[in-house]
């Protein structure tokens, strides 16, 4: 399946375009402040923008990479987004970033700035649609309040926002592997043949974008799991800003069930586990609710370091959009991911393991509650506890952002109805 924003695998990858097929040539290419906006028209138009839809990227390290972005939406998935869209007369401009792991307040000055360039390119007096992919819908969403907000700010002139697999309410990255890229950073960052990535992820994990969009956030193997003060920042901007764009239809989709079904993935249950040349008897549990020891870890001949945690819901298996990191290797999912980097440390990880866990919760993405509750993470979810105006989940709990024809498909549908 496609996964089209999230890429959390190694240093050389942002610059890798040769790693994806490579997408056509955008019609024209805008520089925005901190970004820049690829441009396909419709065949309908003849070059002209006449029914703009901006979509925004998302999260992930280093400079958007429009190739790895068009496989996404168009070549790799089951549904080919940008073609159905032009079909329809909608000219697509995609949103990209310099840096897609800085502030989600810092890039919403380009979909600002994309906004307003659209509207002065126009031609006629079609509204806009906006919106985004995983973060990219928290960063558009930002944008559009702003502006309303903002006196000093133009109309965004939009009838449509949408989101895809948006962390609205927070996105889950699991405690055990925040621990153990910082312990495994700070013990080998020197190693030759995992080193560079560990420091990679570690800094990736401590980026900007990932503090705001984490629900809990450690900064390094010991600290207590919370809200870091980079997402608590955000929220008040957020808040202030106005919480939604109140001038538009709201709409938004989920990779992951809305029926409460879970996928699969036990709780206190070892998801990982390693032996060998640089690590002694080390192992990542999925969360559990209650206390427990959450990650065993050891370099060989040290002591061991025990990461405790308790308090939290067992969000691992919560229905929702499935952790992906897609890379050169394959896309090993979030314990997988773990494994990969045991192995390159010289070391044997069990056979029986757990790939991957709960990325963005249904409710999250759907706008449908705190994902701190047990009950709501895993309860049914009806349209009158979203601040969706119309929303779809998926089938069931699939690969986050990926593109299929049940989603792509309800998502033109409504652009077409209602924007």
């Amino acid at each position: 399946m496609s996964v089209p924003v999230v890429d959390v695998w190694g240093p050389a990858a942002p610059q890798a375009r040769s790693s994806f097929p490579s997408a056509p040539e955008p019609h024209e290419e805008w520089s925005l402040p901190g970004g820049t906006a690829w441009i396909y028209y419709s065949p309908l138009n003849r070059r002209q923008l006449v029914q703009p839809v901006i979509v925004s990227d998302g999260f992930s390290h280093g400079p958007s990479n429009l190739d790895q972005l068009w496989n996404g939406l168009e070549e790799n998935g089951q549904y080919r987004f940008v073609s159905e869209l032009h079909a329809t007369g909608r000219d697509v401009i995609i949103v990209g970033y310099d840096d897609r792991s800085a502030s989600i307040t810092d890039n919403a000055d380009a979909v600002i700035d994309c906004v307003r360039r659209a509207l002065s390119e126009r031609v006629g007096r079609s509204k806009l649609v906006v919106g985004g992919f995983s973060m990219g819908g928290l960063i558009t969403r930002y944008a559009l309040a702003r502006m309303e907000n903002d006196l000093a700010m133009p109309d965004h002139e939009t009838s449509l926002y949408f989101s895809y697999d948006t962390p609205h309410q927070g996105a889950w990255l699991p405690l055990s592997l925040q621990a153990f890229t910082h312990f495994a950073m700070d013990k080998f960052a020197d190693h030759p043949q995992a080193g560079a990535a560990l420091i990679h992820f570690s800094n990736l994990l401590n980026s900007p974008a990932a503090k705001q969009m984490a629900r809990w956030h450690i900064a390094k193997a010991d600290d207590t799991p919370g809200q870091a003060p980079e997402r608590e920042a955000f929220l008040q901007a957020l808040e202030e800003a106005g919480g939604w764009p109140r001038t538009v239809r709201k709409i938004g989709v989920a990779n992951g069930a809305d029926t409460g079904t879970g996928n699969g993935v036990s709780a206190d249950t070892v998801a990982v586990r390693c032996e060998g040349e640089t690590l002694s008897d080390t192992w990542l549990k999925t969360q559990a609710k209650g206390e427990q020891t959450l990650a065993r870890m050891q370099k060989a001949g040290e002591t061991a370091v025990e990461v405790r945690a308790g308090g939290l819901p067992e969000i691992d298996g919560a229905p929702g959009g499935l952790f992906s990191a897609p890379s050169l290797q394959g896309d090993p999912g979030s314990f997988g991911l773990v494994a990969l980097l045991m192995t390159l440390l010289g070391n044997t990880v069990d056979a029986e393991l757990i790939t991957t866990s709960c990325f963005i919760p249904t409710v999250s993405a759907l706008a449908a509650g705190e994902i701190d509750d047990q009950d709501v993470l895993y309860r049914e979810i009806t349209p009158d506890q979203s601040a969706l105006d119309a929303f779809l989940a998926a089938g069931s709990n699939q690969a986050h952002t990926a593109m299929t024809e049940e989603l792509g498909g309800w998502l033109v549908n409504e652009i077409v109805s209602g924007g």
